[in-house]
């Protein structure tokens, strides 16, 4: 049999456009970090009330000009500080979209954290980012979601080097599968601490594939009481094969007696999600955050007895499935939970814990909602419910 060569296996990728060489860069990586304000000062003064959120990254960051920005590179180490929503600024004439932050060292960011959780309900949100985002679209969407759910008590948001391109989807993997084990060990600290009563986790696409593994981790390994106050599991639009998912949640991170101590999970999926069907495509699996039929002939069924050709993951304690089709949002449909105003509303309720909603429409599945435009206000003001401020670089 003839073996194609990898030069042009390599360029049947490009030309398909499924990824975007990386290099080095112009730029010694040194170089960026260099400036003293890319190395946090024990006790340095830093605004709580300027910079309200919290954030950690593995980007390496660039310190050259007046304002610090987060590449997307890998970073020497993880970074922590604090920042505010992204805004428009104005260098040179020109309007850039950047996220106002100040870097801490690791104790002051955690002595930070901990004043912050005590002073509000010892809950704790962290979000993490999917593919095609730079450090700005991570904050902006953190931002939007801490404003959106009201949600009483700190908001990290964890950023990893992805691309920002929509032809960077193969290095972005990369990224995130290199990033693993700094995730993992950021998860099992925050958990360890005493004073974190209940982490509610929010991941974006590609992100579910760092969460869902560090989850695990943090299960064997943690010397706190079953990891139990890693409660709340939200993955929206989870880029991650769902069949391996089926297989392998129960074992850890789904066990009975996780579930029994109040664990739960919530997956938003959509038929209408361009992107999980690219990524199907390219991975030639289903991905979790879309109801795709693999199986043909489960899907002429479903037609067969007249309900929509969608197939949902098997039903597993602990897990709700939430189907956004029907409300689908934006160029791509990739992101319905910060797009559609009956995604949002329902999302908020989720992070505030409530665990069932009138305006879910059931399924013949016992573990699958569906989502349905509302008949009195067919055309919601999306924006103003997602809590929703346009501007930068929009990623559907």
């Amino acid at each position: 049999m003839r073996t194609t060569p990898f030069p042009a296996i390599l360029t049947a990728l490009l030309l398909g456009g499924c990824i975007t060489p990386v290099d080095y860069g112009k730029v010694r990586h040194a170089d960026y970090v260099a400036d003293p304000r890319c190395t946090a000062q024990p006790g340095a003064a830093v605004d709580g009330e300027a910079l309200p959120l919290f954030f950690a990254t593995s980007r390496l960051p660039d310190c050259r000009t007046a304002d610090i920005r987060l590449l997307q590179y890998r970073g020497d180490k993880v970074r922590y500080g604090r920042f505010a929503p992204p805004r428009d600024v104005e260098i040179a004439k020109k309007k850039e979209f950047l996220t106002p932050l100040a870097f801490q060292t690791d104790a002051d960011w955690w002595a930070a954290l901990r004043a912050e959780t005590d002073r509000r309900q010892g809950r704790v949100l962290l979000y993490v980012h999917g593919y095609r985002e730079n450090f700005e679209t991570t904050t902006k969407d953190a931002a939007q979601i801490a404003r959106m759910t009201g949600f009483d008590g700190p908001v990290i948001a964890y950023s990893w080097p992805s691309q920002h391109k929509v032809l960077g989807y193969v290095v972005d993997e990369t990224n995130m599968y290199h990033d693993v084990r700094n995730f993992r060990i950021f998860l099992k600290s925050l958990a360890e601490q005493s004073w974190v009563k209940e982490i509610v986790i929010v991941s974006h696409s590609l992100g579910a594939r760092l969460v869902i593994p560090a989850i695990s981790y943090v299960d064997r390994t943690s010397s706190s009481a079953d990891s139990s106050n890693i409660s709340n599991i939200i993955l929206a639009s989870p880029d991650i094969d769902r069949e391996t998912f089926e297989r392998d949640i129960e074992e850890e991170v789904l066990s009975a007696r996780r579930v029994a101590r109040d664990r739960r999970i919530t997956v938003y999926v959509s038929r209408a999600d361009k992107a999980l069907a690219a990524s199907r495509a390219l991975h030639g699996y289903p991905r979790l955050g879309s109801p795709y039929c693999f199986d043909p002939f489960e899907a002429a069924d479903l037609k067969a007895k007249g309900l929509p050709e969608r197939c949902y993951p098997v039903a597993i304690s602990g897990m709700t499935v939430v189907d956004t089709t029907d409300v689908s949002r934006g160029s791509t449909g990739h992101s319905n939970f910060l797009r559609s105003a009956v995604a949002c509303r329902d999302f908020i309720d989720v992070v505030a814990g409530k665990r069932t909603r009138p305006e879910r429409t059931a399924t013949q599945l016992g573990h699958v909602f569906r989502l349905l435009p509302d008949p009195g206000n067919p055309k919601p003001e999306d924006d103003l419910i997602c809590n929703r401020i346009t501007g930068g670089s929009e990623n559907e």
